[in-house]
Parts: C-alpha cells; structure tokens; sequence
C-alpha cells in the first residue's frame, strides 16, 4: 500500500488559505480547531494517523459522546494520534470548492487524505448522503472498488452499521458494536500492516479476524431457493456471520471533553451512568442491540462529574443512557449529587443536573427534585402514541393516569413548559389514535393551567415511524408521503 504507507508530512498550506475564507462565512469558529482540552501530536513522530469524521456540523458533531470517548482512547496510545473532521456548512462547502482546498482536520490542517485511517460515526440514517459528501470534499473516490494504495481505508461504526449493506459499496470496513475494546485492535493491525509494507487487500483480510469487523468485498451475495439474498465468504478464513462487539464493563468516562468556543447544541458535561435497556420497546433499535445492561457504579459518576467539571468549567451534567430513571441506583445516585452540589467545592457554583431520558412511569418526586432547579422552566416526555391500546402495541404499557400524574408533578414543580414527543405511522394505527395526540394535548395544556395559569405552553413535537432491522417491527411496512400528510392534516 504505497499512498497508505507514505504520507505526505508536514503543516500543510491549508492554514494560509483559510485565513482568506474564514471571514466570509458563518460560525467560522466552526473551522478553526484550538479549543480547551483539545489534543495535537507531533505528525511526524507518530506512526498511525486516524480521522475521526462525524458526518453533520460541527455545533451537532461535538456533542457525539461516542466520537469523544474515541478521540481520548486513541489519544493515549503513542503510536497513534487521531484528529477531529466535521461537515462544513453550505457557505463554507462552496468555499473549499471554489479553492480546490480538500476537507481538512481541526487540530493540524492535514487533508483527509493524508491520513491512514478514516473512521466514520453513522449515528442515523439521513447522514449517508454526508459521507458521500465528504469523501467528495475530501477529494477521495465515493466507491471502494475505485480507492488504490494511495488512499487512507474508509471504516464507519455507530448504529446504523448494525446494517451495513445500504452503504457496502462506499465503506472499505464496517465495524459492528461497541468499539472501545475494538479500535485498539484495529490499530494493532494497521501497524504491523504498515511495517509490513503489507497491501490493502493484505490489511483488509487482516482486519477482518477481528471480531465485529466486516469487510464487505471479502463476501459475495447469492439467492437462496426462496430468492433470498445470501452472504458467501470468499474464502474460509473469511469469518462468517460477523457478530456485534459488545464490551463486559463500561469503559471510563470521558473526563477531559473539548470545549467548544461556539455555542453547540449541547453545553454540557455527559456521563454515561449505564449502557443498554431493558424496556423492549419494539420500535427502538438502540434498546434492542444495545443489550445486555450496564451499570456505573455511583461512586465512579460523582468521581467523573468532579473531575470533568474542573476540567471544562460547564455548570451543567447530562446523565446519559436510554432510559436514566431506569438505573437501579437512581435515588442513591440522586442524594450522592445533592451531596455534591451542597459541598464547599461546588456550594458556590449553580450545578445542575440533567436526566436526557425519562419514563413517565419512573418519574418519581425523588428524580423531579433533583431536576428542578435544571428544569424548572420546562420537561420533556415521550409518549410515543396517545391512546393506551397503540402504547400496548409498541411495548410501552402505562396508562393515560399515569401520564397525567406526572404532568401534575411536573406543573407542581414550577415548569412552565412541557414538550411531549409521539409517532404517527405506528403498526395497527387508526384515524382515532392519531386525533387523540390532539386531544392528549389539550388536556396536558388544562391541567397546566390549573397550576400555572396562562404562562403554560405545550409544545409537541410528532414524527414519522420508520422500521428499524434489529426490532420486532422491521418487517413492517412504511407508510407513504401521501398517508403521512394525511394524518398531519388530518
């Protein structure tokens, strides 16, 4: 592998020239790298370069927990560096163009293609057309048949990689599963490849023994009898099926996040308390392959707030997971941060505390006091259907009471805004369940004002269920545009 083996060192001459088109577009802070926290290495003496690319924006990619956990652990190796990439804006896209100038990493410059490794986060769907994009901007052939020696191997992971097929022709190399365990072992292989001087076919067929790597050009499709498609390994060394990596234990939390200079969608410290769900509900894909649970231990979240509050200076903590009032330690977990928040170190800083993910059946005064000063002004819930029959079909079996409840502790609290997230386009769905969100709604809004008085606003937020592979729904059908603008409408 040549091109992949011999890299062009050295800053190179995008610096210059960015200094000409930064100031004609928006958010140039969005280019410009140098933030808190921020890790640069020297090019020249570090073996392994990896490009970690999130395929949208930068004020969106930067509150990726995954790519951040990524970005540190590759960090610590000293054979390895790795740097940030993110989608440009529109303004900034057509500027590069006009330049000639290839898509860029924040910390040194370097063009994408100067790098051994590109490694894709592919958290949803909609971000496919972004890849293409970027490999485009990055100067980089869109089809892996088409890449030669001289270009760095295209990996992507993150959860729509669990079904890799609809992006099998752009992607030299899938990894399927948790990658925190994974990428250490991806990185041995490049380095003996690269010692090696061993081709990209060489490397490729290496990185497939690892577990939860999948290279697409090392498998062909036949039909089954039934006309279903099949995969054939094209050897036997060849592993086949390809299974998701899953680590034993949590890895440790990410306590020196970068800290933007622009404002981002989230402006918070996240901690990760636990991995997995127990719910099932059928449309979720990420409560279905992220099993089994996972659990950090109490003492080890308040030890990472500590830290990572002294290393950012954010007043804000997001405690993240699919379903936070779900972990079984929440209450003791709850009094440990109003431990915190009341000790001499943090009883002058307004620290507050976020639970992204709440059941309404677990939300309890005990979760609600602790959120109160954070969300005093406003909660969120989901739904998900707004009649008890269609709640039962998706798996989420609580009862209009239920949910009312918790609407009346949450108005008790002070809030005076309350977002209510539902599905239209569920299995089974009737005219009547879609009618009912309104109604739903409306009763949301009276027992606000019952409280509150006219301040309470309700705000919804209704989108459109599509089938995810992996869930007990994936065999049904989409509905159509015409039938979705129907029931918007309806």
């Amino acid at each position: 592998m040549r091109g992949f083996l011999n890299k062009k060192e050295g800053q190179p001459a995008v610096q210059k020239i960015l200094e000409t088109i930064l100031p004609y577009v928006e958010k140039p802070g969005r280019y410009c790298g140098g933030e808190l926290n921020q890790i640069i290495k020297s090019w020249e003496d570090t073996p392994i370069k990896v490009a970690l690319v999130f395929p949208d924006i930068y004020d969106l990619g930067m509150a990726n927990l995954g790519l951040g956990l990524l970005y540190h652990q590759i960090n610590q190796r000293t054979d390895t560096l790795a740097e940030r990439v993110f989608a440009p804006w529109v303004d900034m896209e057509a500027r590069l163009r006009e330049a000639g100038v290839p898509l860029f990493s924040l910390e040194t410059k370097h063009p994408l293609r100067d790098f051994d490794l590109i490694g894709f986060t592919i958290p949803y769907e909609t971000l496919y057309t972004n890849v293409l994009n970027i490999l485009s901007l990055a100067q980089i052939p869109l089809f892996s048949h088409e890449r030669d020696e001289s270009y760095p191997l295209i990996m992507a992971g993150g959860q729509t990689t669990y079904n890799p097929e609809p992006m099998y022709s752009f992607i030299d190399a899938f990894f399927i599963g948790e990658g925190e365990e994974g990428i250490h072992e991806i990185l041995e292989v490049l380095k003996v490849c690269k010692t090696q001087k061993a081709s990209r076919q060489v490397c490729l067929e290496k990185l497939s023994a690892i577990e939860g790597v999948y290279i697409p050009a090392l498998y062909r499709v036949e039909r089954t009898a039934e006309h279903q498609p099949s995969l054939i390994p094209v050897n036997k060394s060849v592993p086949y099926p390809v299974r998701k990596r899953i680590v034993a234990e949590l890895p440790p939390p990410l306590l020196k996040p970068i800290v933007p200079y622009i404002s981002v969608v989230h402006e918070r410290i996240t901690i990760e308390i636990m991995r997995g769900c127990t719910r099932g509900c059928r449309f979720c894909h990420a409560g279905m392959v992220n099993r089994p649970l996972r659990e950090r231990k109490v003492k080890d979240i308040i030890f990472a707030i500590t830290e990572a509050l002294k290393n950012t200076g954010y007043e804000e903590v997001g405690l993240l997971s699919l379903s936070s009032s779900d972990y079984s330690q929440i209450h003791e977990l709850i009094q440990a941060i109003k431990d915190l928040q009341s000790s001499p170190q943090f009883n002058q800083q307004r620290l507050r505390i976020s639970l992204p993910s709440l059941r309404v059946e677990t939300f309890t005064p005990q979760v609600m006091e602790v959120l109160q000063e954070s969300r005093r002004h406003g909660f969120t819930l989901a739904p998900e259907a707004a009649t008890e029959r269609l709640r039962w079909v998706i798996n989420k079996p609580w009862s209009d009471e239920q949910l009312m409840q918790s609407i009346r502790q949450v108005f008790a609290l002070g809030a005076v805004t309350v977002k209510l997230y539902f599905m239209i386009g569920l299995p089974t769905e009737t005219k009547e369940d879609v009618l009912q969100i309104a109604t739903l709604c409306k009763a949301v809004l009276e027992e606000g004002r019952k409280v509150s008085g006219g301040r309470v606003q309700v705000n919804v937020g209704v989108s459109t269920f599509v089938p995810k592979p992996h869930t007990p729904f994936q065999w049904c059908a989409s509905d159509t545009p015409e039938l979705i603008l129907s029931l918007i409408h309806i």
